[in-house]
């Protein structure tokens, strides 16, 4: 550790007069002693492992020889559609087409007549009986 050298008030140009003084009168004496602890938090053993672990996984990968690869052949397959498909999708296309550009100004008016036909007290009694 270095130590404090006697500065002259030439030094302290831009540190007021009377703070110069008192600098310069300072006696580190008058400090208290004081310890310094310093705290390292060291890793846990699972943690020294799990870096090992890693460290060794690298290792493997690095010094991997690429000439013990086999030679493999990549067959792109792209299924395109068969001629029965496009037809198929044709005529649904031309369906919903249909449909959708339907005139319905062209349909006839109807009256719809609900016909639900309501059970008799005769019959219900005959059901409750049986």
């Amino acid at each position: 550790m270095e130590t404090a050298t006697a500065t002259s008030l030439k030094d302290y140009k831009k540190v007021g007069v009377d703070l110069k003084t008192q600098l310069e009168s300072f006696n580190t004496e008058n400090l208290s002693k004081a310890d310094t602890q310093e705290k390292i938090v060291l890793p846990t053993a699972e943690d020294v492992q799990a870096e090992k672990t890693q460290q060794s996984l690298f290792a493997g990968i690095e010094s991997f020889d690429s000439t013990k690869l086999k030679h493999a052949e990549t067959c792109e397959k792209n299924p395109l559609p068969d001629k029965e498909a496009i037809q198929q999708e044709k005529g649904q296309k031309n369906f919903i087409n249909c449909i959708e550009s339907f005139d319905t100004s062209k349909l006839k008016h109807t009256e719809t007549c609900e016909k639900n036909p309501l059970p008799t007290k005769e019959t219900i009694e005959e059901e409750k009986k049986a």
